[in-house]
């Protein structure tokens, strides 16, 4: 769009070089030391913060934030989800909640972009969908419409680009339809040429199957929740807001897998197809794997913990702002 981009990543590896090649400037640092951050956002306008999956979320985005306001940011696009809300089971969650009320206290102004399940995961078990044609999940039937990683950041970037309609709002984008996970295997067989099936598993089955992929415990635990959401029809949304940011339509499934299986790295770094003795050997070694205790596992580490939790589709407060689509926040007048 010809405005200069500057971009804080914490490793220089061949993601840092393909956004070099692409006029970016790349600024090699931690999002958790608190001179990294100053020096990323020096002489910035406007910025976008992508909080890692980890465990370190409010502390990242609170450093963010105090950097946003010393540098006199004008907006600031701010990556969330669809569930975050104050009692939901998932730490991570909740401190999304918490990070979604700050922002919109500070002195700069607010792009919420809090998409649903992304695309990608419905890929995870990439090896398995190419080499047995078993596209394992625990979804059961649940309706998405997922997005793919490259139209959430089309969004952000054109939402950052002319931000005047869209500061304050809450930006969801989807795919263009509905699809169930019997559906993403249909579409992976059309793909591929040949059969993929879908196989609903259970919680327990996913754990064992991430902890043997070596997924990192925190995710595991966290996406428990949604997957549950998922089944429960959480997700089962179709918006516009893409298409009223980028002024085309969304990518639809059948695009994203097409590129996803081309580009495994695109899903996940360092994820591959790898061979089908490879895939077999990962479903052994799946099968002797033990499923974590994931509530013992959080308690160990001293993660904040609630009683009766709520899954986004038992908290009648998330239900009546998402059928504004809108998140769920606490009042605020400015």
């Amino acid at each position: 769009m010809g405005s200069p981009v500057r971009c804080l990543v914490h490793r220089d590896d061949d993601r840092a070089t393909r956004l070099r090649n692409a006029g970016v400037e790349v600024v090699v640092g931690n999002l958790y030391d608190w001179r990294d951050l100053r020096a990323a956002v020096r002489d910035v306008q406007r910025g976008y913060h992508c909080p890692p999956f980890d465990p370190r979320h409010l502390h990242g985005s609170v450093l963010f934030a105090m950097a946003a306001e010393e540098a006199n940011l004008e907006v600031v696009a701010l990556m969330s989800g669809w569930n975050p809300h104050p009692v939901h089971p998932s730490i991570l969650q909740r401190e999304h909640w918490l990070t979604n009320n700050l922002y919109r206290r500070l002195p700069f102004d607010v792009i919420h972009v809090n998409p649903g399940l992304f695309a990608f995961t419905y890929l995870l078990g990439l090896p398995a969908v190419v080499h047995l044609g078993l596209l394992a999940l625990p979804f059961g039937d649940g309706l998405n419409a997922p997005p793919s990683n490259e139209d959430v950041g089309r969004v952000v970037a054109g939402a950052l680009e002319d931000p005047g309609d869209y500061v304050g709002r809450c930006l969801r984008p989807t795919g263009p339809r509905l699809i169930s996970p019997h559906d993403a295997a249909a579409t992976l067989s059309d793909v591929l040429g040949r059969p993929v099936r879908y196989r609903d598993v259970s919680t327990e089955m996913f754990i064992k199957a991430a902890r043997a992929q070596r997924f990192p415990t925190f995710q595991i635990a966290q996406v428990r929740h949604y997957a549950a959401e998922h089944r429960a029809g959480a997700y089962a949304d179709v918006t516009n807001h893409f298409e009223a940011v980028c002024r085309q339509p969304p990518e639809d499934f059948a695009t994203i897998a097409r590129r996803y299986i081309n580009y495994p790295s695109n899903i996940m770094p360092g994820l591959r197809a790898g061979s089908r003795a490879g895939t077999l050997w990962r479903g052994l070694r799946m099968a002797l794997t033990r499923a974590t205790d994931l509530d013992a596992w959080e308690r160990s580490r001293d993660y904040a913990q609630i009683s009766g939790g709520l899954l986004v589709h038992d908290n009648p407060d998330w239900v009546a702002a998402a059928r504004q689509r809108q998140l769920l926040l606490q009042p605020h007048t400015t």
